[in-house]
């Protein structure tokens, strides 16, 4: 007697992905948009009340003692202290080195955009600039992704640049769950209006055999 034919053969498969380019990126639509700038306040404010307490403090020292007043009693004891310290001591390279993270991490905040959750859109119109939140556009994702057929479950890591999609699906086939993910995302991105639509991996599974 032969064994029955299990007549849900597509199971035996485990994993199904995808890694590709978003039709969005291609097709030339326009409207291309730089990212939002951060403002920054509170280094700036930070840096500022430095200065300006450090050269009014210095400024204030010096016109006293242009009037002939002795000089303040820190600038006596650090000038003093400075005429003993050697370049070679390990607490002036320290400090030295404190200093020069400090001024790398100043200008590199300076030129850089910041805010890199905020996604910039398409500007259709000049003066119309409108941008994204990166959580936002990923719970747009993960809803068109739990409207296809045979999808448990959607988790969805939104970058600047790429779009990751893991889905784990209890049914049909995982190539075919897989190649309606593609075609449903790929269309959500688009519809996102981004001025640069992000790449889109899609990785299908199926669930443990504690989830099902």
């Amino acid at each position: 007697m032969s064994e029955p034919v299990r007549p849900v053969l597509e199971l035996d498969q485990s994993t199904s992905a995808a890694d590709y380019h978003s039709p969005g990126q291609t097709e030339g639509d326009g409207g291309k948009a730089g990212r939002f700038w951060s403002e920054r306040r509170i280094p700036a404010g930070l840096v500022a009340l430095v200065v300006l307490g450090g050269a009014g403090l210095l400024l204030y020292d010096v016109a006293a003692v242009r009037a002939d007043r002795p000089a303040m009693h820190w600038r006596r004891v650090f000038a003093a202290d400075l005429a003993k310290w050697r370049l070679d001591e390990l607490g002036v390279l320290a400090v030295a080195v404190a200093a020069m993270v400090l001024g790398v991490c100043l200008i590199v905040i300076a030129v850089t955009p910041g805010l890199r959750a905020l996604l910039p859109m398409r500007r259709d119109v000049a003066s119309v600039r409108a941008g994204l939140d990166r959580d936002a556009a990923a719970l747009v994702l993960r809803d068109r992704a739990m409207e296809i057929s045979g999808v448990q479950s959607v988790r969805v890591r939104m970058r600047r640049t790429k779009a990751s999609v893991r889905a784990l699906s209890h049914f049909r086939e995982l190539d075919d769950v897989r190649a309606d993910l593609d075609v449903a995302l790929a269309a959500g991105i688009k519809e996102l209006g981004l001025a640069r639509p992000p790449a889109l991996t899609v990785h299908v599974a199926r669930p443990s055999a504690k989830k099902r």
